[in-house]
């Protein structure tokens, strides 16, 4: 098969269209043909030697998402047959012709999407209902802030909300990305580029807060995040592109009775991602069939230009997702 490798560690230029071998499906697995694999931000800092695959995952392929169709089963398999259209997250490896998973963990497809939709959907939307509803328990009429609304996470953690009857205040330094965003449902958009997101939350509010946040960003903004936060408010923390530091008022956590989770769905273990995955099943899945909820595509690269998809991922140049595809 074909595969995307990173040669070594660092720019987009060291993404290498090879041939590796294909992989076989062990016990309660699946093999599948990749048609699409999304692109995210955990694939760029993998190539740039910043955030290595778990054991037993391939070290230089990288690709958290597929959609694709089963082309082989391994022993014991009964969820799925072959020519089955699928989707859903792996470790890594997913920028080649072919991955396994076990059966649990994939999706199916909505009847006549296309495969680079589907493509779009695991990573961010799988991420975003987990952080939003299994962990922070949004529930209707929260007050929600969204950090990079624009992002493919925030697009996906925007319609999820609004389906759960949430109001939603969303970030981004960009004027055409929150323009982009309306048409999702967003309630109040904030141009970081013009004003404080905390004097705008307050304003929006009328300074009590909001329930929630979905924090993308993390880093030295952190500190006005948590001030945006209404007394017993629940921030999730999902991403970290600002950095890694921040220098808080750890009494404004105890003042407030304030909740802080950190998720991350790459690294958990395989009965934690199939628990996700068959919530995610009963709850949102038929919100995507029935099209309440969409993936965003911004643009589709075919696989070779890899590198491509990843400049246009740190120009920060994308509303939504990124896909690659073996067409």
């Amino acid at each position: 098969m074909r595969a995307i490798f990173i040669a070594k560690a660092g720019g987009p230029e060291v993404l290498e269209l090879r041939d590796a071998e294909q992989p076989a499906p062990a016990e309660g697995e699946i093999l599948v043909r990749v048609h699409a694999a999304g692109v995210n931000r955990a694939d760029v800092l993998q190539r740039m030697g910043k955030y290595p695959a778990p054991p037993g995952v391939p070290a230089d392929i990288p690709g958290l998402e597929y959609a694709g169709e089963v082309t082989a089963l391994g022993a014991g398999v009964t969820r799925w047959k072959a020519d089955d259209r699928v989707m859903g997250l792996v470790a890594g490896g997913a920028y080649a012709e072919y991955v396994v998973t076990h059966e649990d963990t994939a999706l199916a497809i909505p009847r006549g999407w296309s495969y680079d939709a589907a493509g779009a959907v695991p990573e961010v939307f799988l991420t975003a209902y987990d952080a939003l509803i299994r962990q922070v328990h949004l529930a209707a009429g929260d007050v929600v802030l969204i950090h990079a609304v624009g992002s493919g996470v925030g697009t996906a953690a925007l319609q999820i909300a609004k389906a759960f009857g949430a109001t939603v205040i969303g970030t981004s330094r960009s004027a055409t990305k929150l323009k982009n965003a309306l048409p999702l449902g967003l309630d109040v958009a904030v141009d970081t580029s013009r004003e404080r997101f905390g004097d705008a939350v307050a304003r929006a509010t009328a300074g009590r807060g909001v329930d929630v946040v979905v924090d993308l960003i993390g880093g030295a903004l952190w500190s006005e995040t948590l001030g945006t936060l209404a007394p017993r408010g629940r921030l999730i923390l999902i991403g970290l592109t600002a950095g890694r530091s921040a220098e808080v008022d750890l009494g404004v956590i105890l003042g407030k009775r304030l909740s802080i989770v950190g998720t991350t769905l790459r690294a958990r273990p395989l009965a934690e991602k199939i628990a996700l995955t068959a919530d995610f099943a009963r709850d949102v899945l038929p919100l995507l069939a029935g099209e309440r909820l969409r993936p965003i595509v911004d643009r589709v690269f075919p696989m070779a230009e890899a590198a491509e998809a990843h400049r246009r991922m740190e120009a920060d140049a994308h509303f939504g997702k990124l896909v690659l595809n073996w067409a």
